[in-house]
């Protein structure tokens, strides 16, 4: 994408009210001023939040908003030209029950109250292979402390990949801490018994994987 492009794709953001773009500096002295507050000043409902964390272009977001109107949902990228796409595709369409945030999700329980949400996805992570990057996984036992702060009890956690190596190396996780798995499957295309919300929507990328035949795996869970 050139510089230009991104330019304009930032500016476009700082004029949608479904975006909001705290700096650094706001959010770890703790005074960014939506933490606590998203249903009442943003979506002004007690509705159901949910996060998607990492979520790219958007697509994922404005689709489970599309498909569960009486929930909220936030999707969360440091890269705001991205999620530029389902912002602007949100406002276009006049849907009131999304937003995006812009933050890197090592600041997550700084951008959200403790036990202010009902449920996080995390959707096609870089799965960081490389030993020396177990640090970055979104689902490792770091992250998953800092989920822990900001959901409800009882909240639930949902990983979509289509890398097997990140669906294992989560499961293994999962059971060696204690963690409730409350579905797993390996192929949820092929696989019967797959939640519809899985299966229902599919970003840009994930029809590429389904095209070069790439397995699609998921785990929902519960963090302990």
């Amino acid at each position: 994408m050139g510089s230009k492009n991104k330019l304009k794709r930032f500016n476009e953001n700082a004029t949608f009210n479904n975006v909001f773009q705290p700096t650094r500096e706001e959010v770890t002295s703790d005074a960014f001023s939506m933490k606590g507050k998203w249903n009442k000043e943003v979506f002004k409902n007690n509705h159901p939040l949910v996060l998607e964390l990492g979520c790219g272009k958007g697509e994922y977001s404005v689709g489970l908003a599309e498909r569960y109107p009486d929930k909220n949902f936030i999707g969360v990228d440091i890269k705001g030209a991205r999620f530029w796409r389902g912002a602007k595709t949100a406002v276009e369409g006049g849907m009131h029950n999304v937003a995006f945030l812009r933050t890197q999700i090592e600041l997550i329980e700084n951008c959200f109250a403790e036990g202010e949400v009902d449920e996080i996805w995390i959707t096609f992570p870089d799965p960081q292979i490389k030993y020396k990057r177990t640090k970055h996984r979104l689902t490792n036992s770091e992250f998953l402390q800092r989920y822990k702060k900001i959901l409800k009890h009882n909240g639930i956690m949902n990983l979509k990949t289509d890398s097997e190596f990140m669906h294992g190396y989560t499961l293994g996780l999962l059971h060696g801490q204690g963690h409730e798995v409350i579905y797993a499957n390996h192929n949820v295309y092929k696989n019967e018994g797959s939640p519809e919300v899985v299966t229902a929507i599919q970003t840009f990328y994930e029809s590429q994987y389904l095209e070069q035949n790439k397995a699609i795996t998921y785990i929902q869970f519960k963090i302990k």
